[in-house]
């Protein structure tokens, strides 16, 4: 069971008097819009688990996670509301070279309703702002252009199609429904193995209708329809105020001993960073 009020208090929104198609692309956003993508946790050294309630706990709380604490969540709050909700293996593709196909690093999600079925992802970062049909097409949302198409990779699958300033390439997904549990082996390698970009990289995202902003170690982007602004962030104190005002984390239970110590290794990460490039 989760906090349905609860959880609806943190989207800010109404609960649903149905389960209609306005009323879940108006879910996608407030959740999109408000519930970080983000791995703090990692790099504090508190491990989470997937399961659906505890996910949805955290967003409660004022955090957020990745895709299989995020779509996990949302999933089970959808359900709850009344929604066909199937949940699937998936796999993101991080860059054109890099192999297609539903491996099992994230986990994507679809709703039957009203004789179609919605691609629902609130765990892709940068990517959906609201759902989109399950049909071959291109897509657009504020300033980016998405695609869906039937998998080469995966047969009976889909791919969805990154705009070409996101993060990743593609997703896709196979059709064959699956359990949350399932990732947990997925999950524990990306939340511990030092090859994780989970591990290697500090990452808080958010999107809304005109863009999406996003933190990597000390650099803040923020990308929409006039291109990218780029800042590096150089204090501690400029650093959480742009995790607790731009993305809307609640760090209450992060002591000053805890804060000092992420600050120091994600800016001396930064430092290293910056040497191998040149800058």
């Amino acid at each position: 069971m989760i906090d349905v009020d609860g959880y609806l208090a943190v989207l800010g929104v109404d609960r649903p008097a149905a389960p209609t198609a306005g009323a879940l692309r108006a879910l996608h956003r407030a959740q999109v819009e408000r519930v970080a993508y983000e791995n703090l946790d990692i790099h504090l050294g508190r491990p989470t688990g997937i399961g659906a309630a505890g996910s949805a706990a955290r967003i409660v709380r004022g955090r957020g996670g990745y895709c299989f604490h995020l779509n996990g969540a949302f999933g089970a709050l959808l359900t709850a509301l009344g929604y066909d909700v199937t949940l699937h293996r998936a796999g993101v593709q991080a860059g054109p070279r890099d192999p297609a196909g539903a491996g099992g690093n994230h986990l994507a999600l679809t709703v039957a309703l009203d004789g179609e079925r919605w691609l629902v992802d609130t765990g892709l970062g940068d990517a959906l702002h609201e759902p989109l049909p399950l049909r071959e097409g291109t897509y657009v949302q504020g300033p980016f252009t998405y695609a869906l198409a039937p998998s080469v990779a995966v047969p009976g699958g889909w791919r969805f199609t990154h705009d070409p300033r996101g993060s990743f390439t593609a997703m896709d997904f196979a059709p064959d429904p699956v359990e949350l549990a399932s990732f947990a082996a997925e999950h524990e390698r990306l939340s511990t193995s030092p090859e994780s970009a989970f591990v290697r990289v500090l990452t808080a995202q958010l999107r809304d209708a005109k863009g999406v902003d996003v933190l990597r170690g000390c650099v803040l982007r923020r990308t929409g329809a006039q291109g990218t602004d780029e800042r590096t962030i150089d204090s501690a104190d400029d650093w959480y105020d742009v995790l607790t005002g731009v993305f809307r984390l609640d760090l209450s239970d992060v002591d000053a001993p805890a804060r000092a110590a992420l600050w120091h290794r994600v800016r001396a990460a930064h430092q290293d960073w910056a040497a191998a490039q040149g800058r």
